[in-house]
């Protein structure tokens, strides 16, 4: 096992003994509920039955993400005790804690120059970005030496690939994702928006599905078109879900169904900071793909940034 810390959010949205046992440290989001402020510290503050009823009856639900004084703080109690660091931040694409980090990480070389801090933007949310923490912590475990680690995430983190839908549009309309005319159609028509990460790390619609039973069929349709070996997957598949552990073990269901190589799937709750701005209802599909690298390219070729 590689002499250096493996760091992320509590947004990567696995659990406080996965994360133990897997030895990938985390640092807490913040929330409030009708003015209480709570850590997102993986339902340990909040269980997240009682995060989703509140909000389902109409708490008011802020969050707040890691400052520059609490990644120092962070941040300075390993490299003190003689440990290098590599700490991958919630998308760009979602927050902005990632200047934040770096930031602090600036501060700190000065003050540590003998040690090594990589800050890198994961470009993922969610279990996605805990799939990516967990392979990360595979190739530690291997060997891999800080610096190779480093280059490896940057090379490969939209690799991670991010599906989800929601059949709930309530807190989408809420926060301004949906107008409210499509949300109020949308809902009308039993429309349940398929969505994904895309390769700047931030959401997008991509198709609009009625009923749930065929956006889970079409969710895995996705799964098939894109991820590494196509029928043949054998690496891990992550679900996640919003107060709707039903649909997660339909989703689980029928990947187990289609890809009898894969890893049995691992169902986690969405977090109370991913979970504020989706609200219950939303579920989630991460495997190790190419749909955001192909994305890329094609925007590149074209001239896009």
């Amino acid at each position: 096992m590689g002499d250096y810390i493996i760091s992320c959010s509590s947004t990567a949205d696995l659990t406080d003994a996965h994360f133990k046992a897997r030895d990938i440290h985390y640092i807490c989001f913040h929330f409030s509920m009708d003015g209480t402020d709570y850590f997102d510290d993986l339902g340990q503050s909040m269980p997240f039955p009682e995060f989703y009823q509140r909000m389902t009856k109409g708490a008011d639900t802020r969050t707040s993400q890691i400052n520059v004084e609490e990644y120092q703080n962070y941040f300075e109690n390993f490299l003190k005790a003689g440990k290098d660091v590599i700490h991958l931040t919630l998308s760009t694409g979602i927050s902005g804690t990632y200047n934040s980090a770096v930031i602090a990480a600036d501060e700190l070389r000065e003050k540590y120059p003998e040690r090594k801090l990589y800050v890198i933007d994961s470009l993922a949310a969610a279990s996605g970005y805990g799939l990516l923490m967990d392979k990360l912590a595979d190739l530690r475990d291997d060997g891999m030496s800080i610096d190779e680690l480093a280059t490896w995430a940057e090379e490969n983190k939209l690799r991670a690939s991010h599906w989800f839908f929601s059949s709930d549009l309530t807190f989408f309309i809420k926060g301004g994702r949906i107008s409210k005319t499509a949300g109020f159609v949308g809902s009308a028509l039993g429309i349940c928006p398929l969505m994904n990460v895309d390769y700047q790390g931030k959401l997008i619609p991509r198709e609009k599905i009625r009923t749930k039973k065929k956006v889970i069929r079409r969710i895995v349709e996705v799964m098939k078109e894109t991820c590494d070996g196509g029928l043949d997957y054998s690496d891990n598949v992550y679900i996640s879900h919003a107060a709707c552990r039903e649909d997660a073990e339909a989703i689980a269901a029928l990947v187990r169904e289609t890809f009898p190589k894969a890893k049995t799937p691992e169902i986690y709750d969405i977090g109370t900071t991913i979970g504020s701005h989706t609200g219950p209802g939303t579920a989630t599909l991460f495997f190790w793909g190419n749909d955001r690298v192909v994305e890329k390219a094609a925007k590149e070729a074209a001239g896009e940034k």
